[in-house]
């Protein structure tokens, strides 16, 4: 038996990890960053197959992970969470910079990049763990890091379809998503004075389930 409800009290950090393969440029939000090595410095990512993110990284074999700050806003969250780089500008609302390597990455709300070769890869199934050799680090700020317990405690947020530890909600088969923060109403229609009792966005920010 497996008690998936037993991978909740493992302990996790949020992350934004992006690439850049000539014009095209992606990130998502992963809880899976982690340094696996310190002599030589390596760490891991596991990004879903379907995320452009993973395909960028595969192509142009590099990414730059940052660790969100524990002030970090929903707003950035959920645009690197709940929306696909194939049709949304996910850095265009918040200050960013290059690494040495000209990935892009978010320069606020953070406080720490990491910038990696892809050595290795491995096949999950649904993921690809990316292997990276870190090529250099830097702290961004002084502000403590929000682990993926504080996310979904303090901040009220859900798991992004895509991520690596996403359970489906059992029983939720009508309703609407919101894009900032992932709050799922269930309902039939969606009022058009509705207000996301999350993250405070208006009924423009949700799209129907599946969507």
């Amino acid at each position: 038996m497996i008690d998936l409800k037993a991978f909740f009290h493992m302990s996790y950090g949020l992350y934004l990890v992006s690439s850049r393969d000539g014009d095209a440029v992606a990130g998502c939000t992963v809880n899976t960053l982690s340094q696996v090595t310190a002599e030589p410095v390596r760490m891991t990512v596991a990004v879903n197959k379907d995320n452009v993110t993973a395909q960028v990284i595969q192509r142009s074999g590099l990414f730059t992970g940052v660790a969100l700050a524990q002030s970090a806003g929903m707003e950035l969250i959920g645009a690197f969470g709940f929306h696909s780089s194939r049709d949304y500008d996910k850095f265009g609302a918040f200050r960013t910079a290059e690494d040495e390597n000209g990935v892009p990455y978010v320069a606020e709300q953070t406080v720490a990049r990491f910038s990696c070769k892809v050595i290795d890869e491995v096949d999950l199934g649904t993921h690809i763990l990316f292997v990276g050799e870190v090529l250099s680090a830097e702290r961004l700020s002084d502000e403590e890091p929000m682990t993926y317990a504080y996310y979904h405690k303090v901040k009220n947020g859900v798991t992004p379809p895509k991520a690596s530890t996403y359970q489906p909600e059992a029983g939720v088969k009508k309703g609407f998503r919101c894009t900032v923060c992932g709050y799922i109403l269930e309902a039939d229609t969606l009022p058009a004075d509705f207000i996301c009792p999350i993250c405070r966005q208006g009924a423009d920010k949700f799209v129907p389930l599946g969507g």
